[in-house]
């Protein structure tokens, strides 16, 4: 799966952590980007001028002898970039060095948009398809439709083995303003047609979803901590409340970080007076911060729940663990990631990047949320969300060992854990009844989201006239669709499992309905959300569901009174 905006954010739950998604709060993580003194201020001081200065001629005289000596021709400028990324390993796991790539890659995560033509598109098949046009976008306005094939762009051909994601981007994005020739196939016409676009300034959302799940509950899902999502949030909760809201859930699942002082702000509408939100301790005082409360924000008082999982890093932490001190919010799911180291990024010369750790944040009962590390042994960090799930965490609250000489008291008085990310108030198991093989063969080659976007375009006509409401109450997705999707799977090469399909049918018909609705519906929402698809997938979402039952312990939180047991 790929995307040209973050329409098409993978919604699939992974099937394991492999490494880069243990990587992804590494990478994403980044806080205080803002406020900070970058440049001569931060390399000021002649405490260790002379070490660094022997260190650097010393360097330099290796790459000097090796570039004129060595026997063959060797990159100078990899050699580089190998050696610093080696250095670096002697640090803590989130002090990182990016190459000029890399670090563009990385701050787009972040920002509020890019330009390009604003399409989802998946490649399936060694073909470009658009899965979905952005609403009010540029190939939206140029007749291009969910479904149509991207054959080439301009001379450049799209289709064959050797088309992957970043061939595509490349060829879509470019400069606001510029014109593109796409060759589009659209379904049921025989000859493609050239289509030009004006490419435009797309914009990134960090709100998933938004809506009122019954007529007190408000939902809102945010999966990072972006340039636009303190905005994207105080818009969204402003919604809510005018349609009668009265308690909330927060999710934030898998959401790996970004901006602090987004996260803070997001805080903030939520935690009334002027309380401490977080601090930051580092070597230099330069570094120290603490950030308050400071405006009325605008649910400061009503029952909240907030959704939180080993995908949940960084600013993400920062929520949480303020919530959780303030006794503002019950804290639901299973403990969280556990980064707690504050990065400054640096931008050199050649446009590579430095992601230097000048400090530590904590909650503002004075937690460490990082988990443990030891310098130089980044494989071991990196497998330690492998090393929960084989000791049972995931699935049994009382495997979470928490240190009991670091005990701290909420507001309240009720006893929490630093050194390890936030243990939830109240365990949620991790639900893998429907999680097999064949289902993740499915994910490998587009199979569900393939299926049900021809279905969505076969059936344009009849689902565009159903309100969404009427939608998810009739259309459902029985043995006849099923066996279509088998069939479709098999084709591509997919044995077919019957004991594992039986295990993950029910997980299927629910990911095709979701992503017809999305199909159907999204291209009338303009702001980025995906609220349809959420409302679908939440009766497959146990801890969703479950979430849904605990309001009244948020509610007897947020009066001060004593909880039971937070452990199922």
């Amino acid at each position: 799966m790929a995307e040209d905006t973050n329409f098409g954010r993978r919604q699939d739950p992974p099937i394991q952590n492999d490494k880069a998604t243990v990587r992804l709060p590494m990478l994403l993580g980044v806080t205080l980007a803002g406020g900070m003194l970058i440049g001569a201020t931060f390399f000021g001081g002649a405490k260790s001028v002379n070490t660094i200065g022997r260190g650097y001629t010393k360097y330099k005289e290796i790459l000097q002898l090796i570039e004129n000596n060595y026997v063959d021709t060797v990159n100078t400028d990899d050699l580089v970039d190998y050696s610093i990324t080696k250095m670096l390993e002697k640090l803590d796991p989130h002090t990182a060095y990016m190459n000029p790539d890399e670090a563009v890659a990385a701050r787009s995560q972040l920002e509020g948009g890019f330009d390009g033509i604003g399409v989802e598109f998946n490649i399936y098949k060694d073909t470009v398809y658009v899965v979905a046009p952005l609403a009010g976008g540029p190939s939206e306005t140029a007749g291009i439709r969910s479904g149509d094939k991207i054959l080439k762009v301009n001379e450049t051909s799209l289709t064959g083995g050797k088309v992957d994601n970043g061939s595509v981007f490349q060829a879509l994005r470019g400069k606001k303003g510029t014109e593109v020739r796409l060759t589009i196939l659209s379904k049921g016409e025989k000859a493609p047609k050239v289509v030009t676009v004006t490419r435009d300034r797309i914009p990134t959302y960090s709100v998933d979803a938004s809506y009122m799940i019954d007529a007190k509950t408000g939902y809102i899902k945010v999966n990072r901590f972006s340039e636009t999502t303190y905005e994207e949030f105080r818009t969204a909760l402003g919604q809510l409340k005018q349609q009668g809201m009265t308690q909330l859930m927060l999710d934030l699942r898998n959401n790996p970080g970004g901006y602090m002082d987004r996260a803070t702000s997001l805080a903030d509408e939520l935690i009334d007076g002027n309380k401490l939100l977080v601090y930051t301790n580092g070597k230099d005082t330069r570094y120290d911060r603490q950030t308050f409360a400071k405006i009325a924000g605008q649910f400061e008082h009503g029952p909240v729940v907030v959704l939180i999982d080993e995908g949940s890093a960084s600013a993400s932490e920062i929520v949480a663990g303020a919530l959780q001190d303030h006794d503002r919010a019950l804290i639901v799911g299973r403990r969280s990631f556990g980064k707690g180291l504050v990065q400054m990024p640096v931008q050199l010369s050649d446009g590579s990047e430095l992601r230097l750790t000048i400090s530590r944040y904590y909650t503002p009962s004075g937690r460490s949320i990082q988990k443990p590390y030891v310098l130089g042994h980044e494989s071991e960090y990196e497998h330690e969300l492998e090393a929960r799930s084989k000791r049972g965490e995931y699935f049994i609250a009382d495997s979470i060992k928490n240190d009991p000489k670091l005990k701290f008291k909420t507001d309240n008085g009720r006893v929490v854990y630093g050194g390890g990310g936030i243990t939830p108030d109240y365990f949620i198991p991790r639900d893998t009844t429907w999680q097999t093989n064949y289902l993740g063969q499915l994910y490998g080659k587009n199979i569900i989201r393939e299926y049900a976007l021809e279905y969505a375009a076969d059936n344009r006509k009849t689902l565009e006239k159903l309100p969404f409401a009427e939608f998810n109450k009739t259309v459902n997705f029985g043995d006849e669709q099923m066996a279509q999707l088998v069939k479709d799977a098999t084709a591509q090469g997919i044995k077919f499992n019957e004991k594992e399909f039986a295990r993950s049918k029910k997980y299927i018909q629910a990911q095709v309905k979701a992503y017809v609705a999305r199909y159907t519906y999204q291209r009338n929402n303009r702001s980025g959300q995906n609220n349809e698809f959420y409302r679908v997938m939440s009766d497959a979402d146990e801890t969703y569901r479950k979430a849904l039952t605990l309001f009244d312990r948020a509610r007897q939180l947020e009066r001060g009174e004593t909880l039971s047991s937070a452990k199922k």
